[in-house]
């Protein structure tokens, strides 16, 4: 058992780590990377086995030119979005949780509370990817529906997971799909898939105040309901 309980807490800890990068140094990654990190993440499970993703990755002028003009557009007109994969409209703690994350990041960078300039600027840091090298475009199977959102959300877990593990930042962003059209046009992704987020990659700027702070996680009392009389142990 000592062999499982070493891959065991090797995960754990790979989980534990992982961590929104907000913050890229300069260079870019080997290709080959990239393709081993989106392989991993591919060994994730779907319905009936449908693999409804599909990844590109924008890199070098591509991502450069597309940075650039979603950037300009998010200056001009911040309200101009469309989300494919569904609005979210937060409430309650979901509510709380977004803010009380988003106060985190402005207290890490200096953004006093109040200061709507510099929170802006942030925000504003989404649509350039935080200065990645790479952004990874993922989308669905559009006929799958909500199914196929649920695998797509497996495959992005394990795809930030499988970065961390190689020492890649990364960080999943539905704000670099916010403008279907202009991400179809930079990317060749057809109508027949569904838009699902953007996954910025690059090696992490670890000074950075961006990368100082970490989110909390809920307890497992706050997530976990056991009905019923627990099984024996059989191990």
């Amino acid at each position: 058992m000592a062999g499982v309980a070493d891959r065991s807490r090797a995960l754990d800890a790979v989980l534990a780590e992982r961590h929104s990068c907000r913050s890229f140094r300069d260079g870019a990654l080997p290709v080959e990377l990239i393709d081993e990190i989106i392989a991993s993440a591919a060994q994730a499970p779907s319905w009936c086995n449908t693999q409804p993703w599909q990844v590109v990755v924008l890199s070098g002028s591509a991502v450069e030119s597309f940075r650039h003009e979603l950037y300009a557009a998010a200056e001009t007109d911040p309200h101009a979005v469309s989300f494919e994969a569904g609005a979210p409209r937060y409430v309650g703690q979901s509510l709380a949780r977004r803010r009380a994350a988003g106060w985190a990041l402005y207290e890490a960078v200096g953004a006093a509370p109040g200061d709507r300039a510099a929170t802006a600027r942030q925000a504003l840091e989404n649509f350039r990817f935080f200065g990645a090298p790479h952004v990874a475009i993922v989308s669905a199977d559009a006929s799958l529906g909500a199914y196929g959102l649920v695998d797509c959300g497996g495959f992005v877990s394990l795809l930030l997971a499988a970065a961390q593990a190689r020492g890649v930042g990364s960080i999943a962003q539905a704000a670099v799909v916010s403008r279907p059209e202009m991400v179809r046009r930079h990317t060749g992704i057809p109508a027949d898939r569904t838009l699902v987020c953007g996954i910025a990659l690059g090696w992490p700027d670890r000074d950075h105040p961006a990368n100082s702070f970490r989110t909390d996680r809920a307890s497992l009392d706050e997530l976990r309901v056991h009905r019923g009389s627990p099984p024996e142990e059989t191990r």
